[in-house]
């Protein structure tokens, strides 16, 4: 049908019907399949030079489940090509969205339009300064002579009204016109306007209207930061002469490490299906991941047979995206489990990997930690707590990751932490590190950070504890976070050395305490639980609901919880207080979507048969945890920055 509309196309002569990015590779493979006269033009083309490129691209890195079988193409050469220029110059931890169909449409169009020439494309507007795209911003004012970027915002991730975006998505928008003149320049000019970033989409549309032309935009030259990053404004220089809390750089390095606080981090544990491998409930937590893995297992042994039969001739090779079993109330696919089954890896259910973890703030889970398996992404948590016995030694601090959209913040624990924690893709900093075993214990601050701190302050009593302590109180406060807001979501913290190391490194170990045993701190006796008449008693948690001036918790039908302190609320983990996390988390959930009628059915349930009171009281310790916390951040001492 579609060779038939482009035969009676009246463009018939000037359509080439293609896959563009397949076009990168010498070989073109798939065209054959179109009419003789389409493969013919798509050859001409291919030999002709371009000078200009337009487009609105697609931007999607990645199906969102990979149940749905609806992946993304994978295009080698053009993929090579962003390997080696944007990922490898990107400091950035995570590089899968430099995959996106947008990405590869400007590595590609910067290729094909040779020595001079001109890109314009419509685009996600999150290369302009999202962390994970410094390799990007790189080459392109490297490649380019001129680059002119029209933010037309609209990104509902940030906040941004609904009603601004030109596409009516939730992704912000932007006009990227980059230019190429064959001159030689030291450094591309970049210029950008955001004049129409937070208008409404008909607004925006009559700003296109009347300017026309870049001429008629009032144009802000960037000047780039050191580290690729174009809006700069906030940033300052200074806190590049403070201590990185860690680099890419110094965790790579073998032998000894200067220069840093801590030699290895982590990102928190990624499982891709968090609703099958995370439980509040230990016996439903074992159901859900038993039957996965008996679909796994059946899936594999059926896999074994197509492979066999294939090998014999008598099929045609079978595809593991086509092959396996799509069932939401049987399995959760992901890339990495179909490379293990395709790879023949088999796994058994073990009471031993089941763990607690920390899901979100102050919400503890059980996790099926298999790292080898249904957890897709372990990070270095199997050498951080690697057994249950190292969460009493070991401690993490775990902070907001570079791009990080909620705010900055930071939690320490001594349970494996989740990857979107309270934060998006939280880094973690270990005090300790271990073999797989628990063996080979290893102190993961660095003789050098201990040898620098000493030297500084003097003092020969200052341990390795300390330096974490102190290090813990200094994120929290409140001058170094406004200061440094912006240098914070393009790197890992630095840390100066204060006036006062002492005051720092107690109240930095204060509150540690405080966040890691906030189920044994004593509840706050302010509360009063507000019950209704003539009802019995009753504990149990459905769906709990803040109100508007955030005094009271709406517990259930029994139960109101009153006289909730207004400075409880000032203690914020991202976007939530810690109170507010409390309130989302616990309440029962069924993992079931009625408009599209997909889902595992799997039900989470935070109420505890033999602790009736747990989630009362939790509010109850939660809430003194808070204001503690609040009151020991007020007392830290002003920094000189």
């Amino acid at each position: 049908k579609l060779v038939l509309t482009l035969r009676n196309c009246g463009l018939n002569k000037r359509m080439h019907f293609t896959d563009t990015f397949e076009l990168f590779d010498k070989e073109q493979m798939e065209i054959q399949t179109l009419t003789e006269e389409n493969t013919k033009r798509v050859e001409q083309q291919k030999e002709k030079d371009m000078f200009v490129v337009i487009g609105n691209p697609p931007y999607n890195a990645g199906q969102q489940n990979e149940n749905d079988n609806n992946k993304n193409r994978k295009y080698s050469a053009i993929d090579k090509r962003i390997k080696d220029t944007y990922s490898k110059d990107s400091k950035a931890q995570l590089h899968n969205k430099l995959y996106d169909p947008f990405v590869r449409a400007f590595s590609w169009a910067s290729e094909r339009i040779g020595d001079t020439g001109i890109v314009a494309f419509v685009t996600n507007n999150s290369f302009i300064d999202a962390g994970m795209f410094d390799g990007m911003r790189k080459h392109l004012a490297e490649e380019f002579d001129a680059l002119y970027l029209l933010n037309l915002g609209g990104n509902l991730r940030k906040g941004q009204p609904a009603d601004s975006n030109v596409f009516d998505i939730r992704v912000g928008v932007s006009i990227a016109l980059l230019v190429r003149t064959g001159k030689s320049v030291d450094s591309a000019h970049i210029f950008y306007s955001d004049e129409t970033e937070l208008l409404r989409k008909a607004q925006t549309f009559d700003f296109l209207k009347t300017h026309e032309n870049i001429g008629n935009v009032t144009w802000q030259k960037l000047r780039p930061y050191a580290k690729h990053a174009w809006l700069t404004e906030g940033l300052h220089a200074d806190f590049n002469d403070l201590i990185p809390i860690g680099t890419k750089e110094a965790k790579k390095k073998k032998g000894t490490v200067e220069g840093v606080i801590f030699k290895d981090f982590s990102l928190g544990v990624s499982t891709n299906r968090d609703v099958w491998v995370y439980n509040f409930d230990q016996d439903s937590l074992r159901d859900n991941v038993q039957r996965t893995i008996e679909t796994y297992t059946a899936e594999m042994d059926r896999w074994k047979r197509q492979v066999i039969e294939w090998k014999r001739g008598n099929i045609p090779e079978p595809k593991v995206d086509d092959f396996v079993l799509y069932d939401d109330g049987k399995i959760k696919w992901s890339s990495s489990l179909k490379s293990k089954l395709e790879s023949g890896k088999t796994t058994h259910f073990s009471g031993k990997r089941v763990r607690e973890a920390l899901y979100r703030p102050f919400t503890k889970l059980h996790l099926y930690f298999d790292p080898r398996m249904t957890t897709e992404r372990a990070s270095m948590f199997p050498c951080i707590f690697p057994t249950p016995a190292t969460e009493t030694g070991n401690q993490v601090i775990c902070v907001a990751g570079i791009g990080d959209r909620k705010g900055f913040g930071c939690l320490a624990t001594n349970k494996i932490p989740a990857l979107d924690l309270a934060f998006e893709k939280a880094q973690c900093f270990p005090f300790y590190t271990y073999g797989e075993d628990g063996t080979n214990l290893r102190e993961n601050i660095t003789d050098w950070a201990l040898s620098e701190f000493r030297r500084h302050y003097g003092d020969e009593s200052i341990s390795k504890w300390d330096i974490f302590y102190y290090t813990y109180g200094i994120l929290h406060q409140l001058d170094y976070r406004e200061k440094y807001q912006e240098s914070l979501k393009r790197n890992f913290p630095h840390i100066l050395f204060a006036e006062d190391f002492w005051a720092f490194a107690k109240a930095g170990k204060q509150l540690a305490n405080l966040h890691i045993n906030y189920e044994s701190v004593p509840k706050y006796t302010g509360l009063t639980l507000k019950e209704t008449p003539n009802m019995p008693l009753d504990w149990r948690v459905e769906k709990m609901k803040l109100s508007k001036d955030k005094t009271q918790i709406r517990y259930n039908d029994f139960l109101t919880i009153e006289d909730i302190p207004a400075e409880a609320h000032d203690y914020r983990l991202g976007t939530r207080s810690a109170l507010e996390w409390v309130v989302d988390q616990y309440s029962v959930t069924e993992d079931y979507k009625p408009n599209t009628g997909r889902g595992s059915g799997i039900v989470n349930d935070p109420n505890r048969e033999a602790e009736e009171r747990y989630i009362v009281d939790l509010i109850a310790r939660v809430t003194t945890v808070s204001l503690e916390t609040v009151k020991i951040i007020n007392n830290l001492p002003t920094l000189q920055l």
